[in-house]
């Protein structure tokens, strides 16, 4: 195999089937506790062997597990094959009709029995010519499931008040990284574009607010529209260690507070349910957890933090203050005058004076919260390797690969690395893609066997980084145009006329400016990667690629580490 390309390991966060998954977060929530204790006692680990349906020993060897894993979820997984304790034997077929069954008959008022749902789902197998599974087989599945769900299926809302907090109360926070809160909000200012210093309109911010400390972990600042990809950023931001971050600003501050959150709180907002969120957040130990709806005192502390900052942004030239009442007659367009990179470089100050300040509710400042904090808890650990930790909560794409490897959106991708699977491509299912919308110049490809990510650029390497935005923009003009055939060459011949357009007209709209400034951010991020160690560049000759295909990579390092915590 091609030794140039960039891998990162994948250990099930979206390869391991739903079964398997549900268990290993079932044996993580027994293991984990015990795992933490310097001594584990006789009853706690004859409890957890009751509990999960093993024996004494199996529990000493799962501790040992997490003990010396990496702090992952699939640390704990079971094994690969097909069988095995802990593993799912039944065909997907099977699994399908149970998990369907199963809800249909056991999560109801009626409360069935687990013996009269597995004599039912023996019929439907049966008069399917289908494999029957036993009872424990069954037995099993249901023990996976959530038991707040259970017991609201089966009991109604009375049933699982003992599990939820109580009287509608927040529950306490006690030590740092325990709950942090992420939301997203429209930022009251006008940013200027950095050619023309012409207005381009209001940027996002996606925050995340430790709750105990009330210290700002992890910040976004950005043109695009809030997604799920602006979550992984931000927990991305919150999980490493800032400081070379903010050397790249060019920012003299301390900004000490980085680790992963063991819960992360949200709102009911789709950006915060998608898939790769899900997954990710499980494979990296951390809770998700969402406000109940009708209870905006849930989760109101990330927002009290945001409104505090929109308040100091008031303050700046080009402000559009909370409403129209508030800003009167005040021109915010003229006045505008920051980019996007110095409001970032604002925000970042203004986070290190917030850190610093007295907070009314602790009666301290954050930065001395989160310091007792580590004192009690220990220095948090941060990701060693933040992209191999983003690629976790990247959006998902599944394609089947081709004589010339992967086509997305009209975009042709290839490395030499896939050509022993393009000859046997035909007995493959289709690969498992994740692409960053930010920079869709490369893809991040996981192999059959599950275990890594491969990056694998444009298979036509003079093509520019573009976002998936101006890419699907640029789709949409050449639909407008009646253009029905359109391969690649077409497509980036519209993103170059486009560009050009925007970069050259002497007066342009401001729609026109914010665009061309979505641009240029996606150009200078390409631009950094291709500047670090290690990085993917065009090369000066030809080597050993099909014919007809651009040249290969220059030699890439590989990851020295692989995420750990």
């Amino acid at each position: 195999m091609d030794a140039e390309s960039v891998r990162i390991a994948e250990s099930g966060t979206l390869a391991m089937p739903d079964v398997l998954w549900d268990r290993t977060k079932l044996v993580s929530a027994a293991i984990a506790p015990l795992a933490a204790q310097a001594i584990v006692g006789r009853a706690a680990v004859d409890a957890a062997a009751a509990s999960l349906g093993v024996s004494r020993r199996q529990v000493y060897v799962l501790i040992k597990r997490q003990r010396d894993g990496s702090g992952l979820l699939t640390d704990l997984a079971p094994g690969r094959s097909s069988g095995g304790k802990g593993a799912s034997r039944l065909g997907d077929e099977v699994e399908d009709l149970v998990r369907a069954m199963v809800r249909k008959q056991f999560l109801t008022r009626q409360k069935r029995t687990v013996a009269a749902v597995h004599r039912d789902i023996a019929g439907a197998c049966r008069a399917r010519g289908l494999p029957a599974p036993s009872r424990s087989s069954v037995e099993r599945r249901i023990r996976t499931l959530n038991p707040v769900e259970v017991g609201r299926r089966r009991g109604g809302p009375d049933a699982v008040r003992s599990l939820q907090s109580a009287g509608g109360e927040v529950p306490v926070i006690g030590t740092i990284l325990e709950q942090v809160q992420i939301d997203h909000t429209v930022i009251d200012l006008i940013v200027v574009d950095e050619r023309e210093r012409k207005p381009i309109g209001r940027p996002y911010l996606t925050a995340a607010i430790d709750v105990c400390s009330r210290s700002l972990v992890g910040m976004v600042v950005t043109l695009e529209a809030p997604s799920a990809v602006s979550v992984g950023l931000c927990l991305a931001h919150a999980g490493t260690d800032k400081r070379p971050w903010l050397e790249s600003l060019g920012v003299e501050a301390q900004w000490p507070m980085s680790g992963k959150p063991r819960q992360l709180y949200l709102d009911n907002a789709s950006e915060f349910k998608s898939e790769a969120l899900r997954r990710g957040c499980e494979q990296h130990g951390i809770e998700l957890a969402y406000r109940p709806p009708g209870r905006p005192h849930y989760g109101g502390i990330v927002e009290r933090v945001i409104g505090t900052a929109m308040q100091q942004v008031h303050e700046l030239p080009g402000t559009t203050f909370s409403n129209p009442v508030e800003r009167g007659r005040y021109d915010s367009d003229r006045m505008a005058m920051l980019t996007l990179h110095e409001l970032e470089k604002w925000l970042t100050l203004a986070v290190a004076n917030y850190h610093g300040s007295i907070h009314r509710t602790l009666g301290q400042t954050p930065a001395g919260r989160w310091a007792e904090g580590v004192e009690a808890m220990g220095v948090p650990a941060v990701a060693s390797n933040p992209t191999a930790f983003l690629v976790d909560f990247l959006p998902v794409v599944r394609r089947t690969l081709t004589r010339t490897g992967f086509v997305i959106d009209h975009v042709h991708y290839f490395s030499n690395a896939l050509k022993p699977w393009i000859s046997r491509r035909d007995t493959l299912d289709p690969f498992l893609i994740r692409r960053d919308p930010r920079d869709i110049s490369r893809i991040w490809v996981l192999e059959p066997d599950g275990l890594l990510y491969m990056e694998v650029p444009y298979r036509t390497m003079e093509n520019p980084a573009v976002s998936l935005w101006e890419q699907k923009h640029a789709l949409a003009r050449l639909h407008d145009r009646g253009i029905a055939q359109v391969d690649e060459a077409v497509v980036f011949r519209m993103i170059e006329q486009m560009r050009e357009i925007a970069s050259t007209a002497s007066k342009t709209t401001k729609r026109m400016r914010r665009d061309a400034e979505r641009r240029n951010t996606t150009i200078a991020a390409a631009k950094n990667r291709a500047q670090r160690p290690g990085a993917v560049l065009p090369p000066e000759s030809s080597d050993d690629r099909e014919p007809g295909m651009e040249p290969t990579t220059a030699p890439v390092a590989r990851f020295d580490q692989i995420e750990q915590w």
